[in-house]
């Protein structure tokens, strides 16, 4: 009885920025659990072959392509696919790059794009996809936060600014929304093996630093994403609200 609390069957997920690395591994997740899935992307070739795979792997799946830095894009992109096939059940706001750099010479072309791509992104989908779930009474919004939520490290404090912002957004959107019944709460990974960390994988120095610094003693694997995803997608996380939870090896545990 309470794994069918756990049970996606019936629900739609759209997992922004899910071509690739988490959003791909989330998305696929989803889909074993019971989800239909929705992908987005702004490469429409990468976004294709992502649907592809997934399909392959038995889940149900449409394609939609659009920027989620562009407001009006965003809006149109997803009132469009409410109307025409049906409504978003869940929504992870997964999208979201990097820019390493020292930050007393950080270039001011890649800040603003951390503010759109990290922030404002949760923003514009997270107030598209809101309006519905609000009307509906019910929804699942996941961030996508990150162990530099809490922690910094030299070269990346514009990105980790970017996501302390997406934590207190998430409580923001709790705040506002949870009298509506929609859940939201953030997933913060850890260091994972995924393209966006391809340097810091392939760096030795830095993986031993790392392998040292986690209890863990190890970088993650995508999948392990997928548990703490389900729970905030699904029945299981009712009453949980405005939180943040950590996968991510013990790193913010410890000293």
């Amino acid at each position: 009885m309470s794994l069918e609390l756990f049970d996606l069957s019936g629900k739609r997920a759209l997992i922004t920025g899910s071509s690739q690395g988490i959003g791909f591994a989330l998305a696929k997740g989803l889909a074993g659990a019971g989800a239909e899935i929705v992908v987005n992307g702004r490469d429409i070739t990468k976004l294709s072959g992502a649907a592809k795979t997934l399909r392959d792997f038995g889940a149900t799946v449409f394609e939609l392509p659009f920027d989620v830095t562009d407001h009006e894009m965003t809006r149109t992109a997803i009132d469009g696919f409410e109307a025409e096939i049906g409504q978003i059940d869940i929504l992870v706001n997964n999208a979201g790059m990097q820019h390493r750099g020292p930050l007393e010479e950080f270039p001011q072309a890649a800040f603003e794009a951390l503010l759109q791509t990290n922030i404002a992104s949760v923003y514009h989908v997270g107030q598209a996809a809101g309006r519905h779930m609000i009307k509906r009474g019910a929804g699942k919004i996941v961030n996508i936060c990150s162990v530099q939520t809490a922690l910094a490290r030299p070269g990346i404090a514009p990105y980790t600014m970017t996501k302390g912002a997406v934590a207190n957004l998430t409580k923001g959107m709790a705040t506002d929304w949870a009298k509506y019944g929609v859940q939201c709460n953030g997933l913060a990974p850890g260091y994972f093996d995924t393209p966006l960390n391809a340097a810091l994988v392939n760096d030795p120095e830095f993986s031993a630093w790392l392998k040292k610094r986690t209890p863990a003693g190890r970088w993650g694997n995508v999948e392990e994403l997928v548990g703490a995803c389900v729970f905030l997608s699904s029945a299981a996380s009712s009453f949980v609200n405005g939180t943040t939870l950590y996968v991510d090896g013990g790193i913010t545990a410890c000293l």
